[in-house]
């Protein structure tokens, strides 16, 4: 993390949450905005690791898994 970013940030923290929420409203707007350039930034990543698994590089791993990893117990446990 940058100072810069580092500074924002303690800054921020200081605010009341109604205002930080307003800035981080702002920022996530602010990369709305750039959509376009972000689509064609993920467009590349996405075509870059189809090639890398098509050559073998790395692997897949099936949908069923991947949720069963990341999803919240709602068992309470």
């Amino acid at each position: 993390m940058t100072s810069a970013v580092q500074t924002l940030s303690a800054q921020a923290l200081k605010l009341p949450p109604k205002e930080r929420l307003q800035v981080v409203e702002q920022i996530l707007d602010s990369l709305d905005q750039a959509g376009a350039s972000i689509r064609d930034l993920w467009a590349q990543e996405a075509q870059a690791r189809l090639a890398a698994y098509r050559r073998g590089e790395i692997g897949a791993v099936a949908l069923p898994d991947v949720i069963a990893k990341y999803a919240i117990s709602t068992s309470g446990a």
